[in-house]
């Protein structure tokens, strides 16, 4: 399949010097990463969305290579492996589970589909084979991340809110999690993007939101609004997709093509 010259164009506007400093961490984009980037990971426009969640983790692999930063603590990554030692993360249980990089969904799979039918008759399993709406949710892109794969377990299919600071539980890495009020902190700034996505996941999949998840989620889109990092990823998702994410702004959907 051929790659898109416009979702390139999209993810190198950006082009010249600039940094951003995000918990620590700074991010470049330079004339040079522009050009890696058209030749190592031009996004294709797909004629139709992945079908899969397999099919979806096969595209992210591309769709992230440029940066390879993880989301819940900024960690690189080559590969599948995590540089932890650059980053400062400090395994909490699992070193090896900690290494490696897994695809999370920021709505939890469990919270797409444990109201539906197919999970009552059969959980998640059931869900992918029979139920195509559960199906389209589980592949979308927007809802997908690379995560460190212990914090990945860890977060499980709790929900996002406020804990009481745990400093070190995993070294330098701002994310926490807290097991007994099963809630997970994320860190600054990926909590707008979190907020966002499950508006999106919300109105795209008729996903209910508490009153409480509601507020907390309207609080921190505006404390932590779009970043320039994260209206470029709507852009090259929505070139895989067809469809962007509205709460973080609009696509240009004919520079795909």
């Amino acid at each position: 399949m051929s790659p898109s010259p416009g979702a390139t164009t999209v993810a190198c506007k950006y082009s010249g010097r600039c940094r951003r400093k995000t918990d620590g961490m700074t991010f470049r984009f330079s004339t040079l990463f522009c050009t890696t980037l058209l030749i190592t990971a031009s996004i294709p426009a797909l004629a139709e969305a992945p079908r899969t969640f397999s099919e979806a983790k096969k595209v992210a692999w591309g769709l992230y290579a440029p940066q390879s930063t993880e989301f819940y603590c900024g960690c690189k990554y080559t590969g599948k492996r995590v540089d932890l030692a650059g980053c400062g993360y400090v395994p909490r249980k699992s070193a090896k589970r900690a290494s490696r990089i897994e695809w999370e969904h920021i709505v939890p799979a469990w919270q797409i589909g444990h109201l539906r039918q197919c999970w009552q008759n059969g959980g998640r399993k059931n869900c992918t084979k029979s139920d195509p709406v559960y199906k389209r949710a589980e592949a979308d892109l927007h809802n997908l991340v690379p995560s460190i794969g212990e914090v990945n377990g860890d977060r499980s299919n709790f929900s996002f809110g406020w804990v009481p600071e745990q400093k070190g539980q995993y070294g330098s890495c701002l994310t926490q999690v807290d097991f007994k009020a099963k809630k997970v902190m994320p860190r600054p700034s990926i909590r707008g993007m979190i907020a966002r996505t499950y508006f999106y996941m919300s109105k795209q999949y008729n996903l209910r939101l508490s009153r409480q998840d509601q507020q907390l989620y309207q609080a921190w889109d505006k404390t932590y609004p779009p970043q320039a990092w994260e209206r470029q990823r709507n852009q090259q998702v929505a070139c895989v997709m067809g469809r962007g994410n509205e709460f973080v702004g609009p696509v240009d959907l004919k520079a795909c093509k």
